[in-house]
Order: structure tokens, then sequence, then C-alpha cells
């Protein structure tokens, strides 16, 4: 959604990510793309003096580089992807000295939250690995980011704070680590507190991209705290706890199934 704080629009509001884009384009488009510049526009002229964006390090598309930073050209290769970036494009269109605009290039988001989703990569696995003993792998060598949503909360906060000359009409890659599925299957397997097969298979799922956190640790001096290992292991413990019951069967977990229940597509 929209959050306001003060005179700060965080905007998160979008169909994410590419296969709950891809079930309805068109309803995909309408919200993510359709809307942004009137979003902006009513923005700048209610004096919300900061805008931050939450795009996506998708917007790199197929990249075997193991430093893709943010002078890296960009290379969607789904419309979820290259609407994030042509809203980027809108945004940086009406900044100004008056509105300070600014994009986050997130890597894929795992661990516990209260609003969960378990159809992102290191969550997917970890939710086999737990409930069925077995983690089915799709590939294997794309390389993928990720990154704690603890990190990404502490993210937010950071950029609401930055100094605006540091962030104006800029974007910034958000990543804790990089590897390949098949290497984040092993790291979920080793936290598992019993035996745990993996099973990998072929996919038709080439996106590969490595992203480099550098600039906004130079420029904001801001790093990650939290591995994938603290992430499986949150999750672990929310299992568990009871914390997420149901979680292989529970539609509110996975955006896919939970678009196709509400007639969405």
């Amino acid at each position: 959604s929209l959050t306001k704080t003060n005179d700060i629009f965080i905007h998160l509001a979008c169909i994410s990510n590419e296969p709950s884009f891809e079930l309805n384009p068109d309803l995909g488009k309408s919200i993510n793309f359709d809307c942004f510049e009137e979003i902006v526009n009513i923005s700048k002229k209610n004096s919300i003096k900061r805008f931050i964006l939450a795009s996506s390090g998708a917007v790199y598309g197929i990249n075997d580089s193991k430093n893709i930073t943010e002078e890296t050209i960009t290379n969607p290769i789904t419309d979820y992807a290259k609407y994030k970036l042509q809203s980027e494009k809108i945004l940086f269109n009406h900044t100004d000295d008056n509105f300070i605009g600014t994009a986050i290039r997130s890597a894929t988001v795992c661990g516990y939250a209260p609003r969960q989703r378990l159809d992102v990569v290191v969550n997917i696995l970890t939710n086999l690995a737990y409930n069925k003993k077995e983690i089915s792998v799709f590939g294997g060598d794309q390389l993928r980011p990720n990154i704690h949503i603890d990190d990404v909360c502490k993210a937010y906060h950071n950029f609401i704070q930055a100094d605006s000359r540091k962030i104006n009409h800029n974007f910034f890659n958000l990543c804790g680590e990089n590897h390949k599925v098949s290497e984040i299957a092993e790291i979920v397997k080793s936290c598992m507190p019993f035996n745990v097969s993996i099973k990998t298979t072929t996919s038709d799922d080439i996106r590969s991209y490595h992203l480099s956190s550098t600039k906004v640790k130079e420029i904001l001096n801001f790093e990650c705290e939290k591995n994938i290992k603290i992430a499986v292991n949150d999750l672990i413990h929310s299992f568990k706890t009871g914390l997420l019951p149901n979680s292989m069967d529970d539609d509110n977990y996975y955006n896919v199934k939970k678009m196709k229940n509400i007639n969405l597509i």
C-alpha cells in the first residue's frame, strides 16, 4: 500500500512478483504502472517532500556478472520488471529540489513476517524442507539475490532519514546475499534438525542476476546484518511455534493461489 509518514510517501503498491503479475497482465499493468504517474502528481501537489519507490532488482534481467552495480545496463525480461523500470523514469521526471525521489532496487525478501509470503525462493525451500523433508529445485544454476525482511525495514528507515542530496533522483540496489538456487537449497538443508533430500529438475525460469550493494554502503553507510541462515532459522521457529499454521495449504501465503481464489485472473 501507499504509506504516509509526515511528508514522506513509501510506494509499495503492486502485483508482486512475476508469476503473480503474469496471471492477469492487464490487472498488473493497471496497478503497477497505469496509475503511477497520477500518484506521483498527487503526492507532489499535496506537498509530499520525499517519495520512495519500491522498485526491483529484476530490472537487470539476465546477467551473469558477479557484480551488478547501478551502472550496469538494465535488461528487464518480464512485464513486471519493465514497468518497475518505467516507473523509476516517471518518478525521476518529476523530481526537483522540493520533491525528492529515490528508487530501491531490492533483492528477493526472505524470513518471517506477520504478512507472510511462502512463494519466494528461500521461504519456499524452507517450507518444503521443514514440512516435506524434501526440497524441489527447478534448475539450480540461476543466481538469486536475497535480503532478510528485517534488513529491508532497516533500509527503508535509513532512506526516510537520509540527507536528501544523497538520494534525490537516484536509485540503489539493496541485497544481503547472492547465491545460486542450488546453493540456497544446501543452506536450507544444513539448517534443518533432520535429514532432507534435494530433488532437482529442469526449469524454464531463466531470470538470473547478482546484485552489488556497494553504492548504498558508500553513500548511506548501510549494510545488511542478517543472512539467509538467520531467515531460515526464523522460519523454522515460526513453524515449530505455530506462527505459520497450514503453511503448505493456506492460500494467504501464496499470491498466485490467492489471486485465483478471489477471481483476479
